[in-house]
């Protein structure tokens, strides 16, 4: 009975620490989904940026380009 309350013990053992292994697993997969989430608004922001900072380029008047290098 010794060996079988052993092996059982070890069963318990095992089963918990797998338990505690999905819950870090599953929380460690919130956070990646929560930091994607944060990407994607800040890579949507960027662009915006950056279609706004072409359009500004495109809608500068030619006075206030800089004269080219040659003058």
């Amino acid at each position: 009975m010794s060996d079988c309350n052993a092996l059982n013990e070890r069963i318990i053992t095992l089963e918990s620490l797998l338990t505690r292994q999905e819950r870090v697993i599953d929380a460690l997969n919130d956070e990646i989904l929560r930091l994607n989430r944060i990407v994607e608004r800040l890579e949507q922001r960027f662009e915006a940026h950056e279609a706004r900072q072409d359009n500004a380029l495109m809608l500068r008047p030619l006075s206030e380009e800089p004269p080219p290098p040659h003058y």
